[in-house]
């Protein structure tokens, strides 16, 4: 599923997500949400230019149809005006779905902050995989790129992991598993071997653990000494797609996000996709 508003981080999000329907062999669902609907159902029947709103939400899926039907012919299409709050309608369609994909913003201003808000919001609450397409051109439509994920502890590490193997098979490329290291968080003394020796320890053993349904993917093993963000960011500069785990608590309440997730869907120069991880 693709959430578009019309802004050229929607027309990105179309782009990315139609080609990823057409590496998984899926089909594609196209949302708009619509805030005039949502809101004119409680307004009295004078005066309402409900033929203009509906002019623009035809014109706006019809544009969105035919971009991803030029750009991939055969992933089966479908496309749908939700009356709503973009945050609502986005986790309520994507209930179900393989995966969500939006842009990393709107078009300037005050608009520009709402749907940046919106992305971050989906991201931080959806129970199915968040691609965010952003980042440069080249590394949004780069296949052959290596797929970057960051490996933490816990569940997260595992589920992430799979998903990066999956991703990095459908594009025939490779996959760049990083493990940051350092100190422990109150240590007086400089991290050193062994943190370094604990870091490769525990990647070995999660690769091990998530890698066995694709054997044929070639695989980087990476520990570097460095706090998570700033280590995945930098790993991720020509990578086609970073992948990162977030928890999921019981409450839908709240940005359910990290610090290294927060960081990289604001910064990294690739997409973003977020794994949930139910606590």
């Amino acid at each position: 599923m693709v959430g578009v508003d019309g802004s050229a981080g929607g027309w990105q999000a179309v782009d990315w997500a139609v080609d990823q329907a057409a590496r998984t062999g899926l089909p594609l669902r196209i949302v708009y949400a619509s805030l005039w609907q949502h809101y004119a159902r409680r307004l009295p029947a004078a005066g309402r230019r409900r033929p203009d709103e509906h002019a623009y939400a035809d014109q706006l899926l019809g544009t969105a149809l035919a971009r991803a039907r030029t750009r991939q012919p055969q992933v089966p299409l479908s496309a749908v005006t939700e009356a709503g709050e973009p945050v609502e309608v986005l986790l309520r369609e994507a209930r179900g779905a393989a995966q969500l994909v939006v842009g990393p913003r709107g078009d300037g201003g005050m608009v520009g902050m709402m749907l940046g808000s919106v992305g971050l919001s989906v991201a931080a609450r959806a129970l199915c995989p968040v691609v965010v397409a952003r980042g440069t051109a080249r590394n949004r439509e780069a296949a052959d790129r290596p797929v970057v994920v960051g490996v933490g502890e816990g569940p997260g590490a595992v589920a992430a992991l799979r998903f990066a193997f999956g991703e990095a098979a459908r594009r025939g490329g490779e996959l760049v598993a990083v493990r940051a290291w350092r100190a422990p968080a109150g240590s007086t003394r400089a991290a050193g071997p062994a943190e370094r020796r604990w870091a490769e320890r525990h990647l070995g053993a999660v690769l091990a653990e998530a890698g066995g349904e694709h054997p044929g993917v070639r695989v980087s093993a990476q520990t570097v000494q460095g706090p998570p963000p700033l280590v995945l960011v930098e790993a991720a500069a020509e990578a086609a797609l970073l992948v990162l785990a977030v928890p999921r608590g019981e409450s839908a309440h709240g940005l359910q996000l990290g610090r290294t997730s927060h960081v990289a869907l604001h910064h990294a120069d690739c997409p973003v996709a977020v794994v949930p991880v139910p606590h």
